[in-house]
């Protein structure tokens, strides 16, 4: 007797085979390189930068030591950690710049296979992944939010349930890359609100990229206030560290 196809393999199905049919007549194109028939090769991934160790153990600051940095020790934050898969730069930069903001959502699957690698070396311990919400709006004028695209592959891969309405964007705010660093922790201050619940359980906020973590701890203030016993930020890219610079990443590094 033939086996019994799920609606939802089904719609898995047609999805992958409109996927291949889009691909026979619109051939994607490696945004590290440009190379046609490849939606980010295997050779410009090879090139992605990996974050340098040791690092403190909060804010992921390259030093001497696997250890809090100075900073941490004298600021307070919602975060218990900030991890990332790779550095903010050529050719993973180009990637996600595509992923943002050409539609490439092709691309979250190599993207958030390389965050689920990361996940498993990095030792996460998690009761739930919950990805940085968009406004309604953004996410209307985008189609798709990248942090949750990612989320699911993460999620799916490593087996951690995954919380897509547990946090909203409560109010509209400008774009961070549009921002100086003061500017963008007023930007996102009390703009999400938990609205699942996360009482006592170990949350790991996954999002594209880190530049300040401004939008990470107004994530993590929210969380903490509806009672998660911890808060992580897990991002795919990290924006690198100015040489001899002490503190949250610098802005002169972010483009988006």
């Amino acid at each position: 007797m033939p086996e019994k196809i799920r609606p939802r393999d089904w719609r898995h199905r047609l999805a992958a085979a409109g996927e291949a049919l889009l691909d026979l007549f619109f051939p994607p194109r490696c945004p590290g390189c440009g190379r046609v028939g490849f939606t980010f090769c295997d050779t410009c991934q090879a090139r992605i930068e990996t974050p340098p160790a040791p690092a403190c153990t909060r804010c992921g600051h390259p030093q001497d030591t696997e250890q809090l940095c100075p900073t941490c020790r004298e600021t307070p934050s919602q975060l218990d950690r900030i991890t990332a898969s790779a550095i903010f730069a050529h050719p993973l930069r180009d990637a996600i710049h595509e992923l943002k903001y050409n539609d490439g959502r092709g691309l979250a699957r190599p993207l958030g296979a390389r965050m689920a690698a990361a996940w498993r070396q990095g030792n996460f311990a998690a009761d739930v992944i919950i990805p940085v919400p968009l406004h309604t709006a953004r996410q209307a004028e985008r189609g798709y939010n990248q942090a949750a695209l990612l989320a699911r592959i993460v999620s799916q891969e490593v087996g951690v349930p995954i919380g897509e309405t547990a946090l909203v964007r409560a109010k509209a705010t400008q774009q961070q890359a549009l921002l100086k660093a003061v500017e963008r922790r007023e930007n996102v201050r009390d703009a999400f609100a938990c609205r699942g619940d996360v009482r006592g359980k170990h949350v790991v906020l996954v999002d594209d990229v880190c530049t300040t973590g401004s939008t990470l701890e107004a994530c993590a203030a929210a969380l903490r206030a509806s009672g998660a016993a911890s808060v992580c930020a897990f991002t795919l890219a990290r924006a690198r560290w100015e040489p001899g610079f002490v503190g949250p990443a610098p802005d002169a590094y972010a483009s988006m």
